[in-house]
Order: C-alpha cells, then sequence, then structure tokens
C-alpha cells in the first residue's frame, strides 16, 4: 500500500491509498476555494449526561446531487471534485461540512472506490483489505490527536438509511468524548468482570458459537452471528475470534481474512429479501475502545451491520418506544434472522 498526503484548495486534508506502491499523486485543486467555516459546539444533556453536537453549518451541505455532479467522483473531463486526481483506490479527506471540527473532534469521508456505481459489496478482496488498511491508518493518526477520544469507522448505503451522496463511501468520526453506546458496553464489561471474573466479550461470542442457532458464518480469524437481542429486523455482529480493543491490533490473519468474510455478509444482506427487490439499505459500524477510558482492556473490536428494512417494501421506523424511550421492539426473531442469512449465502 501507498500513502500519498495532500491538500485540498481550502486546507482540508487529502490522503490517497493506492493498492500499487508506484502510484503517483500529483494533481492539484484547482477550485477557488474559501476556507471552511465551522460552527461544531459540543453540549452536554444535563439529565442524561450525553453529549450532542450542534453544527448548524451542516444544513447547506451537499443534497441528493445528480451523478454528473457528483463531490465523491473523481475530476474528469473539466468537472473538479473533492478528489483531484482522475482516479483514484481509495481516498480520505476532511469532511467539508464536518459535525465535529477542531477542539470538537475531526470529522473525515472515505471514499471506496471512484466507481459512482458500484458498492462496497462490489469490490475485490484486494481492494476491501485496502479500505481497511485505510480505516486502520486513520484510527492510528486520529488516535494522535489531543481532542480525539475515540474513532468510529462507518457506512450508512442507502436513501432509506439518509444517505445524501449515492458514491459508495463511508466515514470516519473522532469524537472528544465517549459515545453513550461506548459507556454502556463499558459499564456492562466492567460488572461482568467484577462478577465472574471473565471477559464479557469473550462470553458473548463463546455463547453464539456454543449455541450455533444465531451463528450466520465462521472463519478461521473471524465469527459473524446475529446477537441473542437484536434490535433490528436483520442485525449481524462480526467480531474477530481473537479479541484486540481496536483496529490496530488486529493480527496478520484477521486482517488477511476479512475481505472474505465482510464482502459475503453483504452480498448476502442484499438477498434477504429475494430476487428483484432494490439493494438492502445498511449501516455498518466498527466498535473500537475509546483510547484512555477506565475499562478499556475489556472492550472488544468488531462491526456491527444492520437494515432497517423488515420485510419486502417495509421499514422499520422508530417508533415512540425507541425514539422516546430507547425501548426497541424487533419484529424478526434473531433465529430466524440467522437462518435466512444462512439461506442466501454465495454457491
Amino acid at each position: 500500500m501507498k500513502k500519498t498526503v495532500t491538500t485540498l484548495a481550502d486546507g482540508r486534508e487529502l490522503i490517497y491509498y493506492d493498492a500499487a506502491d508506484d502510484a503517483v499523486r500529483e494533481a492539484v485543486d484547482e477550485r477557488p476555494l474559501d476556507a471552511v467555516a465551522t460552527a461544531s459546539e459540543i453540549r452536554r444533556d444535563p439529565l442524561l449526561g450525553d453529549a450532542v453536537a450542534i453544527a448548524s453549518h451542516r444544513q447547506g451541505r451537499t443534497y441528493h446531487p445528480p451523478a454528473d455532479e457528483c463531490p465523491l467522483c473523481p475530476s474528469r473531463d473539466g468537472r473538479l471534485s473533492e478528489i483531484p486526481d482522475d482516479h483514484y483506490d481509495v481516498a480520505v479527506f476532511e469532511n467539508r461540512f464536518p459535525s465535529l471540527a477542531g477542539d470538537s473532534g475531526r470529522c473525515e469521508v472515505v471514499c471506496f472506490t471512484s466507481d459512482h456505481d458500484a458498492s462496497f459489496a462490489d469490490l475485490t478482496e484486494q481492494q476491501a483489505a485496502l479500505v481497511l488498511a485505510a480505516w486502520t491508518d486513520r484510527t492510528e493518526a486520529l488516535a494522535g490527536l489531543d481532542q480525539v477520544a475515540q474513532v468510529f469507522c462507518f457506512e450508512n448505503r442507502g436513501a432509506e438509511i439518509g444517505v445524501t451522496l449515492g458514491h459508495p463511501h463511508g466515514q470516519i468520526y473522532g469524537y472528544p468524548f465517549v459515545t453513550p453506546r461506548t459507556e454502556l458496553m463499558l459499564r456492562q464489561a466492567v460488572a461482568h468482570r467484577e462478577k465472574t471474573g471473565r471477559n464479557l466479550f469473550d462470553d458473548v461470542v463463546g455463547r453464539e458459537l456454543a449455541d450455533g442457532e444465531r451463528v450466520v458464518l465462521t472463519g478461521e480469524h473471524w465469527v459473524a452471528f446475529v446477537p441473542y437481542a437484536a434490535h433490528w429486523p436483520y442485525e449481524v455482529h462480526l467480531h474477530p475470534r481473537h479479541r484486540v480493543a481496536d483496529l490496530r491490533d488486529l493480527d496478520d490473519g484477521a486482517r488477511a481474512e476479512f475481505p472474505k468474510v465482510y464482502l459475503e455478509l453483504l452480498r448476502r444482506f442484499d438477498r434477504i429479501f429475494g430476487p428483484g427487490e432494490p439493494p438492502t439499505p445498511y449501516i455498518a459500524a466498527w466498535h473500537q475502545a475509546p483510547f484512555d477510558a477506565p475499562g478499556r482492556e475489556e472492550l472488544g473490536l468488531h462491526l456491527e451491520l444492520f437494515t432497517i428494512r423488515r420485510t419486502s417494501g417495509k421499514l422499520k421506523f422508530l417508533a415512540g418506544s425507541e425514539s422516546g424511550m430507547g425501548a426497541f421492539i424487533n419484529d424478526v426473531p434473531p433465529e430466524s434472522a440467522a437462518l435466512r442469512l444462512r439461506e442466501v449465502a454465495s454457491k
């Protein structure tokens, strides 16, 4: 892998990740851009204790542009985009409309491929491995920033999820705080250690493997299963068999096997509802341990993949119980979801 760091016209950082070691990246961003002005502010909710980012400048962000005006496509045929070069493998740049910025953290965009009409599931294993390398490298880089407490790599796919740019891409958030969901996991993991003397993530993975009914697929280094108390209609958790805190700690075997396992999961998601159905909208979220939080060593890196589509032509909306009280109700039994995900395995 070759990494090339450059700067966009408004001073934002752009990083190319190329599979070829001899790749040359010399294109210059020729757009007449003003410096990015952000108004990101972190406020604490006094009742819940959690943090909320107030980012009014995001109201003007790019919203469902036509394909020939996509800002994530390469710059070609006289049309200038966020990527100055006319092709790329993987590109990462600072978000022009960040939710978090300056002392309030950092937001980056990850473009998985220059092919506008592709999706992550269309990537080759080599391309997926390059994305994993980029995620890992950015986790390492953001870990060195004083204002970043936790790194979150994720992908939103599909208009139903709320995606405003159709180009295959994800994002990386460097939070200046530990997120509420991670705080809950920390609390549970520490309590489990105090009660049993064992690690919670090791026990959860071991239980699912022993039971087997919710296991979707297994590899030498990874295991994927529908969680016992899944929140979403189709939800899969992907864990390395050897527990690590974050992406930086994965061993060579896990890195080599990840593309095959993850691409198979994504392709199964697109088959859940049968032939002729549109691509399945999903969120893919890496859970990494925060860098300095007490109990960090108890957390286990894993990826959570889920869709809001509950059946053909119908979405699961967050209704009163979920939105108002945070109490989820799932219409699809986890065992049924796991069975379906096994049924649609690649031949």
